[in-house]
C-alpha cells in the first residue's frame, strides 16, 4: 500500500506538470548571445509567437493555420495532448486499483487495474518526453548551425517543466507496475502454503486400510494358557 501511495503521488504530480507545460508561454526564448543592446525579446510556444519590448509590453500572434505549421510543432501538439489524456485515465485507474480504496473488486483485479494505470502513466511520460526533446532538438540544431542566419532561440522554462513531469510520470508508473508482482507473489505463497497443508493431511490418511486398522486395533487377548474346555456352575449365567 505504501508503494502505491508513493507511486500515485509521483505520477499525479508529473501529470500536473505535463498538463501545465502545454499552455505555458516560454517554450523557446530569443538568444542574447552576441547582442550588446536588447530592445526586444522574442518567445513562442506551441500556439503563438510573441515579442516583448523593453517597456514590458507584449504583442502576440496566434498561429493562423494548423496545416501551415511546421511538422515538429504539429507533432509536439499531438504528443502533448496524448500525454495529458493518458495521464488523466491513468489517475482514474490508479484510484480504482489502489489497495486503500474500497472499489475495484478483489485484490487480484485491483492489482491488474493498478498495473494498467502504471502503463498509462509510463506512456504519458514517454509522449511528453518525446515532445519536449523534439522541440529542444529543433532549437539546438538551429542554434549551432552556422548557416542559419535568422533569429536564434534558446531552451525555455516550459521544456524543463515538461522533462521533470515526464520523469515523475515514468517513475510513478514503473512503481505501479512493480506493485502487481508483489501481489501475485504473495498470492502464490499463500496457495503453496495451503497446498502443503492439504498434502500433509493426505499423507496421514494415505496408509492402507488394513495397516491403519492394525495401529488402532488392540491386540487380542492371549488364551493359550487357559484350557479350551471350561466348566461353569449354575450361578455363572446370572
Amino acid at each position: 500500500m505504501f508503494q502505491e501511495i508513493v507511486a500515485f503521488i509521483l505520477s499525479t504530480s508529473g501529470w500536473v506538470l505535463v498538463s501545465s507545460t502545454l499552455p505555458t508561454d516560454y517554450w523557446k526564448v530569443s538568444s542574447l548571445d552576441g547582442t550588446v543592446i536588447t530592445t526586444a525579446t522574442y518567445w513562442s510556444n506551441l500556439w503563438k509567437t510573441c515579442v516583448t519590448d523593453s517597456t514590458g509590453v507584449s504583442n502576440c500572434k496566434d498561429f493562423p493555420s494548423l496545416l501551415a505549421l511546421d511538422g515538429y510543432i504539429q507533432a509536439c501538439r499531438g504528443l502533448m495532448i496524448a500525454a495529458v489524456c493518458l495521464g488523466f485515465f491513468g489517475s482514474i485507474f490508479s484510484l480504482v486499483g489502489m489497495k486503500c480504496t474500497k472499489i475495484g473488486g478483489t485484490d487480484k483485479s485491483k492489482a491488474r487495474i493498478a498495473c494498467f494505470a502504471g502503463v498509462n502513466f509510463i506512456l504519458s511520460g514517454l509522449c511528453s518526453l518525446s515532445a519536449c526533446s523534439l522541440y529542444a532538438h529543433r532549437i539546438t540544431s538551429e542554434f549551432f548551425d552556422p548557416m542559419y542566419i535568422a533569429q536564434k532561440y534558446e531552451l525555455g522554462a516550459a521544456l524543463f517543466i515538461g522533462w521533470a513531469g515526464s520523469i515523475l510520470c515514468i517513475l510513478g508508473g514503473s512503481i505501479f507496475c512493480f506493485s502487481i508482482t508483489d501481489s501475485f507473489t504473495k498470492s502464490r505463497s499463500q496457495v503453496k502454503y495451503i497446498y502443503k497443508g492439504a498434502a500433509s493431511h493426505s499423507h496421514i490418511s494415505s496408509y492402507p486400510r488394513g495397516h491403519a486398522n492394525s495401529i488402532n486395533q488392540r491386540p487380542p487377548p492371549d488364551y493359550s494358557g487357559s484350557s479350551r474346555t471350561q466348566h461353569f456352575d449354575k450361578n455363572a449365567y446370572v
